[in-house]
């Protein structure tokens, strides 16, 4: 599976700002491969902005479609007018491993249920209109055992095939290389196999 995550640095964040009736609503997004980067983030969020009236969140710490790393919090808002709201903009965009934190400091005026939660997805919106993205593709280990003579040949064939080499294991008999292969491509060596003129083994256990 390929899809987009935010292109932060850890610790970093991405920052947009909307203002509805007054009320600003400062939205944070960065990149959580786990909960704990989002935990990060909404602590920054809360240290920075003491007195702000909410701190909203959600978040998706995995692959879009992750269906345990998840979650959201209203933090005080009415129940179901902040964080489902900003978890659906994250899903509906596609992103993951994403974190998003939206800092509210209220403006005297109040919007309703359904005005609240229009801010909130809003906010989160307008992070992932303009927020740096890169692309990120699952893999599952794989193994090939070759002789030292074809090792050269096995390493051009992966770099242009977007198989990683994550590991190189040498000894009497040949190298073995630990391989990332793209979890949505088969696993398929029969050219490189070809190539090698057959001295090649290929174990797909993980």
């Amino acid at each position: 599976m390929r899809y987009p995550v935010p292109a932060l640095d850890a610790g970093a964040w991405f920052e947009a700002e909307i203002e509805v009736e007054r009320s600003r609503f400062i939205a944070w997004l960065a990149h959580a491969p786990d909960i704990a980067a989002f935990d990060a983030l909404l602590a920054e969020a809360r240290r920075r902005h003491p007195n702000a009236s909410h701190h909203c969140s959600a978040f998706i710490a995995g692959a879009p479609g992750e269906q345990t790393a998840i979650g959201f919090s209203d933090d005080g808002e009415p129940g179901g007018t902040a964080g489902r709201p900003m978890f659906q903009a994250l899903t509906g965009d596609g992103i993951g491993q994403v974190g998003a934190v939206v800092t509210r400091y209220f403006g005297g005026t109040k919007l309703g249920t359904g005005g609240l939660a229009r801010a909130y997805a809003q906010a989160v919106i307008a992070a992932l209109g303009d927020v740096p993205r890169r692309e990120i593709t699952e893999r599952h280990r794989v193994s090939v055992s070759l002789e030292f003579a074809g090792e050269a040949e096995a390493r051009d064939w992966c770099q242009h095939h977007d198989v990683l080499i994550e590991g190189a294991d040498y000894s009497a008999d040949g190298v073995t290389l630990t391989l990332g292969w793209p979890s949505d491509m088969a696993v398929d060596v029969s050219e490189l196999s070809s190539r090698l003129r057959g001295r090649l083994s290929l174990d797909e256990r993980d």
